[in-house]
């Protein structure tokens, strides 16, 4: 099983003391020792740069989207067609976000199912199965 990494996982891995802290990073491992097949978008990384920017880290924003590309050397593209099936992801659920939509869209394009996030908001997608980070 491949796993999508929601931003999330990558946000509180790096973040400071929260309750998700500790399994977001124990994923990662996981994922850097190649016991856990996972994957990203390019989203991810963009959403990455602008949440840690936004809140006046540009320095960890850009070593933590240098980590997410070096872990992922197939990071998936956002293409055209993703943002088609965003678009329709987001009539069909209207409580859905943006951002999830289009990493929602790039995942059932490129045939993954599970995404690994503490975002409640991909439950709605019933093509989608979301395990939390201390679950996987």
């Amino acid at each position: 099983m491949r796993v999508f990494l929601d931003t999330n996982i990558f946000l509180y891995a790096a973040g400071r003391p929260h309750p998700e802290r500790d399994a977001c990073a124990r994923l990662l491992r996981r994922v850097a020792d190649g016991s856990l097949q996972a994957t990203a978008n390019t989203e991810v990384v963009q959403e990455i740069l602008y949440v840690l920017t936004r809140r006046g880290r540009r320095k960890d924003a850009l070593a933590l989207a240098r980590h997410v590309e070096a872990l992922f050397p197939d990071l998936l593209p956002v293409t055209r067609d993703d943002m088609s099936e965003a678009l329709q992801l987001l009539e069909d659920h209207p409580g859905l976000s943006v951002r999830d939509a289009v990493h929602a869209a790039t995942m059932l394009r490129n045939g993954l199912r599970t995404v690994a996030s503490v975002d409640p908001d991909f439950d709605q997608i019933p093509q989608i199965r979301r395990i939390a980070p201390g679950s996987v």
